[in-house]
This record gives C-alpha cells, sequence and structure tokens, in this order.
C-alpha cells in the first residue's frame, strides 16, 4: 500500500460504496432482446462516479475503463444491480470495482446472477478541472486487501502498456 502523510486520512473501501437498482426495459435492449452492453457500462459507470463522489467529497470525472467483463446476457424486464466500492487509492486518483447483477424477470426466488464486472480509474478533480488529492483507502478485510493487490496488478500493467505504446510511437 501507499505511504500516508500526516496530513491524510485512510478510509475503508466500504466509505463510499454505493448500489443502483434499475428495471432494463425495452428500449435499452438490441434485436435479440437483451440489453445494449453500452447500456450496462452507462450505469456501471454512473455507479462509480457516485462511490468516487462520495469518497472524495466532490466531483470525479472516469480516467480510464480497465476492465468490463460481461458475462452473462441481461434481458429485458431483469432487475440490474450494480455495487461498487474503492479497491485502491493513488494521490489523486483511484479504482472503482463495479459488480454487475441481475435478477431475472421470471425468477421469483430473488436470486441474483453475477452477469459483469469493471474496473473505472477515478480522478477527483477541483473547480478548475485540476486532480486533487483523496482520502487514501484502507483494505480491512481478507477480500479487500485482495481487492487492492488486484488493482495494483492492472495499475502495473496499465502503466507498462502505456509505456512501451509511447516507446513505440517515439520511433515510427
Amino acid at each position: 500500500m501507499r505511504a500516508v502523510t500526516e496530513s491524510e486520512h485512510m478510509q475503508p473501501p466500504s466509505f463510499g460504496s454505493a448500489t443502483l437498482s434499475v428495471l432494463m426495459r425495452p428500449t435499452e435492449a438490441n434485436l435479440r432482446g437483451t440489453i445494449h452492453g453500452g447500456e450496462i457500462l452507462k450505469l456501471a459507470d454512473t455507479t462509480a462516479g457516485t462511490v468516487g463522489y462520495r469518497w472524495s467529497g466532490g466531483v470525479v470525472v472516469t480516467a480510464y475503463l480497465d476492465e468490463m467483463a460481461f458475462l452473462e446476457p441481461v434481458q429485458v424486464g431483469d432487475i440490474l444491480t450494480t455495487q461498487g466500492q474503492v479497491n485502491w487509492t493513488g494521490r489523486t486518483s483511484f479504482e472503482v470495482g463495479v459488480r454487475i447483477e441481475t435478477q431475472r424477470y421470471d425468477d421469483t426466488t430473488g436470486t441474483k446472477l453475477h452477469v459483469g464486472s469493471a474496473y473505472f480509474l477515478m480522478v477527483a478533480v477541483d473547480r478548475e478541472g485540476r486532480p486533487r488529492p483523496v482520502p487514501a483507502v484502507k483494505p480491512e478485510t481478507v477480500a479487500e486487501r485482495s481487492r487492492y493487490a488486484e488493482a495494483e496488478i492492472r495499475r502495473t500493467h496499465r502503466l507498462a502498456r502505456k509505456a512501451e505504446i509511447a516507446a513505440r510511437r517515439s520511433t515510427v
């Protein structure tokens, strides 16, 4: 985990968590009757933004979508639920993981199905749009420490990919 200065405070990942549930309508469906991936992504990004606002105490922007995995199709009539929380923090940026589940329209048991996961890199910004510091995350459970470590792996890969592409472009 990153070093925290005396002036910073730490928060548990649950501090900024958010859940959003939406009934999926025909206007969000494609020709097969399943919900467009872009609609699901939009809801996941909205959840990440809500988490970010709560976490940082102000405006955030999505800087990077690190990964979006669609595991199962979502149908018209399903209740889609997105749950997000902070996995990792840097100085001005942080990763929000979003789990996407659905309750099928024809399932009266209330069973939820994991249909997707996404990882957003958010940046807190001030009124002028400049990055501003965010509170550090303090993972408390084994699962939270695991999500933190996985987020660091994604960050390392993202930065290495960026450096490799920049190096390649400089030789062209």
